[in-house]
């Protein structure tokens, strides 16, 4: 399988924003894998839509080998890295454009685009397949900004990227998510402790 990766270049505050919508969507991850409702392929095929736009080629490899697991053909996983989807299940074409449209507007999708999305699954199936775009969202950003500084370092650099986002982006990941976490614990509880406004 032959593809060519046309990999995206990230910065720091970009990261900070995917982990942050990822983590948004933690709760509903956890339920999609408990419920069972998202088969392993569907999910697989959302991997590969959103890594077909970023070109992160770890996140490839990885989710190549998993749809493979689950009974994926060569040609179709190829079609959809190529971001080719009519070899896909007519039924999860919805969710597939979606995902590729998430991925283009790094995030900043289109209300109408997800409401379109939760009129075809239902609004929980919607908020699942939306938490598996914003968990691969974050491994292809993440990925990328580690593989633009291992390129570097051997001396051929990411056209577009630089070198203190790169640093920033691969070891900054240990200092955001604790700021992410309280930052939303300190929001929580301001909320819990604010006086009740009084009725007339």
């Amino acid at each position: 399988m032959n593809i060519v990766f046309n990999q995206r270049v990230f910065d720091v505050p970009t990261l900070y924003q995917v982990m942050e919508n990822m983590l948004d969507s933690s709760g509903d991850l956890w339920a999609s894998h408990r419920s069972g409702q998202m088969s392993k392929a569907f999910q697989e095929r959302i991997m590969l839509a959103v890594t077909s736009v970023n070109g992160c080629r770890y996140c490839s490899y990885f989710h190549t080998s998993l749809a493979l697991k689950e009974g994926m053909s060569a040609d179709e996983i190829h079609h959809l890295l190529s971001g080719e989807f009519a070899d896909a299940p007519a039924a999860e074409a919805v969710a597939l454009l979606f995902a590729e449209h998430y991925a283009e507007s790094t995030g900043h999708y289109d209300a109408a685009a997800y409401q379109r999305m939760a009129d075809e699954y239902g609004d929980r199936m919607a908020r699942y397949i939306l938490a598996s775009i914003r968990m691969i969202m974050f491994g292809n950003v993440y990925g990328l900004m580690f593989d633009a500084l291992q390129s570097r370092v051997r001396g051929k650099p990411f056209p577009g990227s630089s070198f203190w986002h790169e640093l920033g982006g691969v070891f900054g990941i240990v200092v955001f998510i604790p700021m992410i976490l309280l930052r939303r614990a300190w929001a929580y509880f301001a909320g819990r402790l604010a006086p009740t406004p009084r009725k007339a």
